[in-house]
């Protein structure tokens, strides 16, 4: 008997159907599954109503990410919001018996980014967790998701939740990346041609040769930002990149369980003949640094163009309103505009790769003298990793902050906002009217860029800046 060629999503997803009936969603077994303060309290008072224990404590892992200070740790939480939400985190695992990576833990951080660096996250597994950024563990070849509280409820309760299969699209990105153009650039490139929308429906796999010579961290990204298009999510066939990360990680398989687990990784491909709903094709010699300049990640353009006359994303009153909440006009360029903050962190961009980048970039040089920065490790393992190899250093001696392990100014539910008025270029994933605090303007854009940002005081082409050193060098 012949099998049907199936894709690496349909692979997974078959493997982990517990019941299936006809005109119903299939009701799915979840491998594992991250909580934070956020989006955890109702689905644990949802237990207690029903006197329910969480049916696998095991393979659930709690961290406290959002509400975190990311200044002096070691003292009371100031916000009484974000206090009473950490406290009513640390009272909930302690309840239901689960493991809490709190603040002062060693392997506190953001859950997206702990996941992946301690071995929790592997490939072939089901993986959620109430944030819609879940898709970035999509990057080793699990079917990852975020889930809303109820949702969260449910898997505490049963390990498994009713779903209905999305629709499959294949996004390919071919040839060799040119210098000073990164995994974010090649994200906020393909969301700016397909819009926020355009994969509405649909989980998404990356492949090409453009995707394959990306680093985890730059899957990772790839992966996390499928959400700005409307996807469901997004995964990257596992390989010997993604087997050299794992291997050695305190909750990856060891020895013999490591060399059975390999065995099975290495089949989840997608099937020669496997056939999708959607494909597209884009070619990456040709995406540029880019930039946004409106009010969702769809409104990004090449750092040396000018603000397009119009969007192909809602109406012309929508467009114009965000180009009023930026104070931009359309036809200008957007290289050029005066900066007051930079900000690199969040689940997006605050890997030690990420740091790395930013500090080899900026080692010798001065920020802007009217321009304030934030380096925000997504982990205290990249806050001990930086210190340890003197990136603070280098940060220190340019003018920038290193600060303490949190999502920070990704999304200001904590002390880190941008304050109004004021222009912020980030590496975090949304830059949604008030995201960074009420009336902060965010450009996203890659740690390389906001960089360049950081030292020039302004959006900047790094090309230009990289060119420069070169030149310099060759004289």
């Amino acid at each position: 008997m012949i099998k049907k060629a199936r894709t690496l999503f349909d692979k997974i997803w078959e493997a982990h159907v517990v019941e299936r009936k006809e005109n119903f969603p299939d009701l799915i077994y979840i491998d594992r599954h991250f909580i934070h303060e956020v989006t955890s309290p109702q689905a644990f008072d949802t237990l207690r109503q029903k006197n329910l224990p969480v049916a696998r404590p095991k393979q659930t892992v709690a961290t406290a990410d959002h509400n975190v200070p990311t200044k002096n740790q070691h003292l009371p939480i100031k916000e009484t919001l974000s206090k009473f939400q950490v406290d009513t985190l640390i009272q909930n695992c302690r309840d239901f018996e689960l493991e809490l990576f709190g603040l002062g833990h060693e392997k506190q951080g953001i859950v997206h980014v702990i996941g992946p660096e301690l071995g929790l996250t592997l490939p072939g597994m089901t993986i959620v967790c109430g944030d819609s950024h879940t898709s970035t563990h999509g990057a080793f070849g699990s079917v990852a998701f975020g889930i809303g509280t109820s949702q969260v409820g449910q898997v505490l309760g049963t390990q498994c939740l009713l779903l209905h299969k999305p629709k499959t699209m294949r996004i390919e990105i071919n040839g060799k990346l040119r210098r000073g153009v990164s995994a974010k650039d090649i994200i906020l490139y393909i969301i700016s041609q397909i819009s926020t929308s355009g994969g509405t429906g649909y989980f998404v796999e990356y492949a090409g040769t453009a995707i394959e010579a990306l680093s985890m961290e730059g899957r990772m990204t790839i992966c996390n930002m499928s959400i700005e298009m409307g996807a469901r999510g997004g995964l990257i066939a596992p390989d010997q990149t993604t087997f050299d990360y794992l291997k050695g990680k305190e909750y990856a398989p060891k020895d013999e369980a490591w060399n059975k687990a390999v065995n099975y990784w290495g089949t989840l491909h997608t099937d020669e003949g496997a056939t999708y709903d959607k494909v597209l094709y884009f070619d990456a010699t040709k995406i540029p640094p880019m930039i946004t300049y409106g009010t969702n990640p769809g409104m990004g353009v090449g750092i040396a163009d000018t603000i397009p006359l119009d969007s192909f994303e809602g109406s012309l009153d929508d467009y114009n309103k965000a180009l009023w909440y930026m104070d931009l006009t359309a036809g200008e360029p957007i290289q050029g505009k005066k900066i007051d903050y930079v900000f690199i962190g969040s689940c997006t961009n605050a890997r030690i790769e990420d740091l790395r980048t930013v500090a080899n970039f900026v080692k010798g040089k001065q920020k802007a003298k009217d321009v304030e920065v934030w380096i925000v490790p997504g982990s205290k393992s990249v806050e001990v990793q930086a210190k340890q190899e003197g990136l603070d250093q280098i940060f220190i001696d340019a003018g920038f902050e290193l600060r303490q392990a949190g999502c920070s100014a990704c999304l200001a539910m904590n002390e880190d906002k941008i304050p109004a008025g004021k222009y912020c270029v980030s590496t975090s994933n949304r830059n949604f009217e008030g995201r960074q605090g009420p009336g902060s303007r965010t450009f996203l854009a890659s740690p390389l860029t906001a960089a360049a940002a950081a030292i020039t005081g302004k959006v900047a082409d790094v090309r230009t800046m990289l060119q420069e050193e070169t030149d310099l060098l060759t004289v």
